[in-house]
């Protein structure tokens, strides 16, 4: 019978600072879940979601207090979406790989992956450092930068990034911030700077607030789209941003890509911060995906050992999860 062995927190330090509009990261606090059953162990890992309300210590908790059938479907009804279901949902995958000897991809009826040009986060900050540091990015490979913006000055900011590196392929995200903005002009000015997509430009929960705009670029829901239950309402989107932390594991993940594609929506695969073992599940969402962006575990100051590599901005698979070994 699976049993949880543990769910315990721990904090990694970020490299430098992460900044959105919302504030500043320095450390990220995870939940890593361990799960065994005949002496096979399965691990996953989770990030809380902190504009939600979540903690680590929180999910760690939920983890520890769950009683339901460990089984991945059963999940789907018994516990709520979140970090705390990833982190479980993710070790189960990671056990059920080891139980058969053969890796999650297999397992789950999916190609077998290959290494994905993801973005590179610039975090917000003036222009000339934004500047500098899609310099820097671009000159280690990244031919694709994600931009955080804040609903002032973001122009100034998107023109000072694509003076520092004139060839990367820009998206942005704006954090909800850009709700008291006229969304449409503000997509207009970045587009003609060669951004190809901006990322939740209005508050969740006020989604009508796109009602009527016709943006020169797609829009993705990001913080307004968690499962597969959410697409009704986000039809003036364009694309979904989908998290493994949102969509409370890789088994709704999964099936929030396949339904959103049938819908028309285009697909973004993203993550929080974290290491690579919460990254290495996303990335088998992410094959295929209209924008990749899993660079959580980059912007730590350390990874683990055994972690996914990058080579010429492609993110590689690395040792830690799901291969079956």
């Amino acid at each position: 019978m699976i049993r949880i062995l543990s769910a315990t927190v721990e904090r990694w330090p970020v490299a430098g600072a992460f900044i959105i509009s919302r504030g500043a990261k320095t450390v990220v606090d995870v939940v890593v879940c361990t799960v065994e059953e005949d002496g096979l162990v399965g691990r996953g890992e989770g990030t809380a979601i902190y504009y939600e309300g979540e903690s680590a210590e929180g999910c760690a908790a939920a983890i520890n207090a769950y009683d339901g059938p460990l089984d991945r479907q059963a999940l789907l009804e018994d516990m709520p979406r979140g970090a705390a279901r990833n982190a479980l949902d993710c070790a189960l995958w990671d056990l059920e790989a080891k139980q058969a000897a053969m890796p999650v991809w297999k397992l789950a009826g999916l190609a077998e992956p290959v290494p994905l040009p993801t973005a590179f986060t610039i975090s917000l900050n003036d222009p000339d450092r934004m500047e500098a540091d899609a310099r820097s990015a671009a000159a280690r490979g990244f031919s694709l930068l994600k931009c955080k913006l804040t609903g002032e000055g973001d122009r100034a900011r998107i023109a000072a990034v694509r003076a520092g590196a004139p060839d990367v392929r820009l998206i942005v995200d704006a954090n909800e911030s850009w709700h008291a903005l006229d969304i449409a002009a503000e997509a207009q000015a970045l587009a003609e700077l060669g951004v190809e997509m901006v990322e939740q430009p209005v508050l969740h929960g006020r989604e009508e607030n796109l009602s009527g705009v016709r943006a020169p670029l797609p829009l993705c829901a990001d913080e307004s789209c968690h499962t597969r239950a959410d697409l009704d309402r986000l039809g003036d989107f364009d694309a979904v941003n989908v998290k493994l932390d949102k969509a409370g594991g890789l088994t709704e993940a999964l099936a929030l890509v396949r339904e959103a594609r049938a819908r028309g929506f285009r697909v973004m695969v993203g993550c929080m911060l974290g290491t690579s073992l919460g990254i290495a599940p996303a990335a088998l969402a992410a094959q295929g995906a209209d924008w990749i962006d899993l660079d959580g575990a980059l912007l730590l100051a350390k990874d683990r050992e055994g972690g996914l590599a990058v080579q010429g901005g492609l993110l590689h698979p690395g040792t830690l999860w799901g291969l079956g070994q």
